[in-house]
C-alpha cells in the first residue's frame, strides 16, 4: 500500500488524475491520463527545458506528439472509458519505480468480456525511451483492432507550438518529425511495436497523426501481449533528431521490454537507496512523504548539467514552465541532501543564466543582476505585466511580480552559499557561482534606499513571499535575505582576495572593490530590519501591515463575488487587510529559528497562522517547520499532511482569476521532505556539526532517514525515547 496509489474512472476528475498518477524522468514528464485520452482530456508530454511563443501569446514549454495513442476495439466497439462503460476499472501509479497501470473490463452484448492492462514508463536508464506493454484476454474468441500510434495533435494552453510535420513509416516502426513554430527546433517521436500473435496491419496517415491499425484474432487461453517501444529527442540536443531517435527505438526493442523495465527500476533503486524516508506507526503518512519523494526524484534533470526545475514540474504548461524560486527554497534542499550532483545542475543553471538576469536589472536602471521571476532559458523573464485576468471583466490585470519580487536573488545566494558550505568545497564559487553572488549583493545595495534621518537604508516598493499584497515598504522576508546576500557578498570578496585576486579584478577596479566593499558594509550594518514589537513579540510583516484591516480569513472569503476572483492586487479582497497568501513572516522564522528565541517563534506562528490563506502551496510546510521547532509537532502534523498529500488529494486551487494554475506542486513535496528532516527530526547543520531536536508527532513510533553532509552520507535514526545521527559511507 505504501507504495501505490489508485483510482476508479471518474470523468471530472480527469484534469486531476493527469497530476496525480504523473510520470516523469527529469527530461519529460506524462500526465497520467489513459491511452485512449486526447488534448480534450489534457494528455501531455512536457518536455523540460525548451519553450516556443505563438504570437502575443505567453511563451510556454513544449508538449510532445503522444507516443502512446492507443485505441482498442472489440468486433467494432469502442473499449474507451468514454465510450463504453467498464464493468471494472483501475488506474495506479507504481510510485515505487514510476511505473502507470490501467486494469479495465468491458462486456460486449454477447456476454463476452475484454479484459485488458496496460502499463507504461519513462526509463530512468535512457532518458529518451518511453515504453509500454499492453495484455488482452478475452472469454470468447475475438476479432479486435488495436490502433497504436503517434499523436502530434497536442494540448497546448498557449499554442499551437509544432509544425511542418512529416510522416516515416518503415512497417511497425513509426517516426512524427516536427519543427517548432518560434525557433524551429526539429523533434523527432519514435515507435516500434512488437505482438505476441498473428496480425494484419494499415497504417492511416494523417495531417498530424501515424496510426498502425492492428487486426488480431484472440483466443481465450491465448492472451494478446504488445510491447510497444518509444523514444522523443529534440533539437536541444542533436540536430540529427531522426537518427537519434530510431536508434534508441531499436535499442529498447532489441532488448525486450522485460530486460528495459529492469534497467529502469535499477536506477530507481539507486536513487531511493538516499532518498527513502521510513516512519513507522502512520502508513498514511508513509505513503505520503514517499509519494512527494518520487515526484522530487522523478523530476531531477540528471541528463544535463545545468537545468532546472520548473514550478509545476514536468505535469504541463502551467506557469510557462518556468522556473521560480520555489526551486532553491523547496527542492533544492532536498537534492543538496540526497543528490549533490543534482543540486549543483539546479545552480549551475543560475549561473548560466546570470547574463539574463544583468540585462533585467539594467533595464530597471540597476547595478548588479536582477534574476527572472518566471524564468525560461537564458534567464528570459517569462513574467507578464498583467498575470491575472479579471474575472468579471474578462480583462487583464496589472500585476507586478516581474518588478518587485527582489527576493529572487536572495533565494538563489542562499541555495548557493548552502550548498558550498554542504559539499565542504568552495570551489564553486570559482565556477561562475562567486560573479552570481557578488551581482545580486550589487542589485540590492542598488536598490536601496538611504534614509539620513533614520540614518538606516530601506528596500522600498516590493512584494515580498506573501503576493496579495504589493508595493510594500520593507518587508521583513525580503531585507533579512538582502542582508544576508551582501554578507556573503563580503565573504567572497574575501575569498577572491586570498585564492583569485584576477578574478576579482576582473569584476571590480582597485578603486572600486575598496569602495564597494566600505558600501557593502555599511549597507550590512544599517539596512533596517523590522523589528518584534516589545509588548508581543511578532514581529510585523511590513510598514504599515498592523495598520491594515484584522478580520479572519472565513469573513474575508465571504466577501468574494466570484469563486475564481483572485485574492491579491489593487483592489483584490485580501490587499487592505492583514489575511496573508502564504508563509511570509513564519517562511523567515523556519528558515533562521536560531536566530530569535524561542517564544517569538511561537507568538509569530500563532499571530500569523490565523490570518493565512494559504493560497500558494508553499505555505503549509512552513507552518508545519515551525510548529515542529517550537516543540509542537500535533500542530504541525495536519500542516504537513497538507503538504505531502496536495497532489494525491488535488485539494489545491486550479485558477488565479481566469488563469489556469493546475498541475503537481513540486515545491510542497519538497516542504514535506523539509518538513520531516528540519521539523520532526529537528536536524540542524553548522560547518561539520549535524545536531538533532526530534519532535516526533505523538502517534508515530519511530523516524529514519539519510542526509549528505560534505561527502558523507548519515543514517538518522529516531524513535520514542532515543534518537542516533551515523556516518555510514564517505562518498
Amino acid at each position: 500500500m505504501t507504495w501505490t496509489i489508485s483510482e476508479t474512472y471518474e470523468a471530472d476528475k480527469i484534469s486531476q488524475n493527469g497530476n496525480k498518477f504523473l510520470i516523469a524522468n527529469g527530461f519529460m514528464g506524462y500526465r497520467g491520463t489513459l491511452e485512449e485520452f486526447g488534448k480534450e482530456q489534457f494528455c501531455a508530454v512536457n518536455l523540460l527545458g525548451i519553450y516556443d511563443q505563438v504570437g502575443a501569446q505567453w511563451r510556454e514549454p513544449i508538449n510532445a506528439p503522444n507516443p502512446f495513442a492507443i485505441q482498442l476495439f472489440a468486433e467494432s466497439q469502442s473499449l474507451s472509458v468514454l465510450d463504453t462503460v467498464p464493468i471494472e476499472h483501475q488506474q495506479q501509479l507504481d510510485f515505487r519505480y514510476g511505473i502507470h497501470k490501467r486494469h479495465t473490463v468491458c462486456a460486449l452484448a454477447d456476454g463476452n468480456q475484454i479484459d485488458y492492462q496496460i502499463e507504461r514508463f519513462m526509463s530512468m536508464d535512457d532518458v529518451h525511451s518511453l515504453n509500454a506493454q499492453i495484455k488482452i484476454s478475452v472469454l470468447k474468441e475475438t476479432k479486435i483492432v488495436l490502433k497504436v500510434g503517434i499523436d502530434g495533435d497536442v494540448w497546448d494552453i498557449n499554442g499551437p507550438h509544432l509544425e511542418n510535420f512529416q510522416m516515416e513509416d518503415e512497417g511497425l516502426y513509426s517516426a512524427l518529425h516536427v519543427q517548432t513554430h518560434e525557433q524551429h527546433c526539429p523533434m523527432s517521436v519514435g515507435q516500434q511495436i512488437a505482438l505476441s500473435h498473428h496480425y494484419q496491419s494499415k497504417k492511416v496517415v494523417s495531417e498530424q497523426q501515424i496510426v498502425n491499425e492492428l487486426a488480431v484474432t484472440i483466443l481465450p487461453d491465448q492472451p494478446l501481449v504488445v510491447d510497444v517501444y518509444t523514444a522523443i529527442v529534440h533539437g536541444r540536443e542533436s540536430y540529427q533528431t531522426a537518427a537519434c531517435v530510431k536508434q534508441s527505438v531499436v535499442a529498447s526493442a532489441f532488448k525486450g521490454y522485460e530486460k528495459t523495465l529492469h534497467a529502469h527500476q535499477n536506477k530507481w533503486d539507486e536513487l531511493w537507496k538516499n532518498a527513502d524516508v521510513e516512519v513507522e506507526g502512520d502508513p498514511e503518512a508513509q505513503r505520503a512523504i514517499r509519494y512527494s519523494i518520487y515526484h522530487l526524484l522523478s523530476l531531477g534533470p540528471r541528463h544535463a548539467q545545468n537545468l532546472s526545475i520548473p514550478a509545476r514540474g514536468l505535469s504541463g504548461q502551467t506557469y510557462k514552465g518556468a522556473v521560480f524560486w520555489d526551486t532553491e527554497m523547496f527542492l533544492f534542499p532536498f537534492f543538496l541532501r540526497t543528490e549533490p550532483a543534482v543540486a549543483k545542475a539546479l545552480l549551475n543553471y543560475r549561473v548560466e543564466t546570470l547574463p539574463g538576469a544583468l540585462k533585467k536589472a539594467a533595464m530597471y536602471g540597476y547595478e548588479g543582476a536582477f534574476y527572472a521571476w518566471e524564468s525560461q532559458e537564458g534567464g528570459y523573464d517569462a513574467t507578464s505585466d498583467y498575470n491575472v485576468t479579471d474575472v468579471f471583466t474578462d480583462r487583464p490585470m496589472r500585476t507586478y511580480f516581474k518588478d518587485k519580487q527582489i527576493h529572487i536573488n536572495g533565494a538563489i545566494v542562499h541555495a548557493i552559499w548552502s550548498y558550498i558550505q554542504g559539499k565542504g568545497d568552495d570551489s564553486f564559487l570559482l565556477s561562475g557561482a562567486g560573479e552570481v553572488i557578488l551581482a545580486c549583493a550589487e542589485f540590492y545595495v542598488s536598490y536601496s534606499f538611504f534614509k539620513p534621518q533614520k540614518n538606516r537604508y530601506e528596500l522600498l516598493d516590493v512584494i515580498g513571499p506573501d503576493e496579495y499584497h504589493e508595493r510594500v515598504n520593507n518587508n521583513l522576508y525580503t531585507n533579512f535575505m538582502a542582508k544576508q546576500t551582501v554578507e556573503i557578498g563580503l565573504k567572497v570578496i574575501q575569498y577572491y582576495e586570498k585564492n583569485a585576486p584576477k578574478k576579482l579584478a576582473a569584476y571590480f577596479s582597485i578603486n572600486d572593490k575598496e569602495h564597494t566593499k566600505t558600501l557593502w558594509q555599511d549597507f550590512a550594518k544599517r539596512l533596517y530590519i523590522p523589528q518584534m514589537n516589545e509588548a508581543t513579540q511578532v514581529i510585523e510583516q511590513f510598514d504599515g501591515y498592523f495598520d491594515l484591516e484584522d478580520v479572519a480569513v472565513d469573513t474575508v472569503a465571504s466577501r468574494l463575488l466570484h469563486p475564481r476572483e483572485y485574492w491579491g492586487g489593487a483592489y483584490g479582497v485580501a490587499a487592505d487587510t492583514q489575511v496573508i497568501k502564504q508563509a511570509d513572516v513564519v517562511l523567515l522564522l523556519a528558515l533562521f529559528s536560531q536566530t530569535f528565541p524561542q517564544s517569538t517563534l511561537e507568538q509569530n506562528w500563532q499571530y500569523y497562522e490565523k490570518r493565512t490563506e494559504h493560497g500558494s502551496s508553499l505555505s503549509a510546510c512552513m507552518y508545519a517547520i515551525l510548529a515542529s521547532k517550537i516543540g509542537k509537532a500535533d500542530w504541525a502534523y495536519p500542516y504537513f499532511v497538507k503538504s505531502a498529500t496536495i497532489d494525491i488529494s488535488g485539494e489545491s486551487k486550479q485558477f488565479a482569476g481566469n488563469i489556469y494554475i493546475g498541475g503537481t506542486h513540486p515545491a510542497a513535496s519538497g516542504g514535506a521532505w523539509m518538513t520531516i528532516v528540519e521539523g520532526f527530526a529537528g536536524v540542524t547543520i553548522e560547518e561539520e556539526k549535524i545536531s538533532l531536536d526530534p519532535h516526533l508527532p505523538s502517534h508515530w513510533q519511530s523516524l529514519k532517514f539519510k542526509i549528505m553532509h560534505q561527502q558523507i552520507c548519515y543514517q538518522i535514526d529516531i524513535g520514542k525515547d532515543y534518537w542516533s545521527c551515523k556516518s555510514v559511507e564517505t562518498l
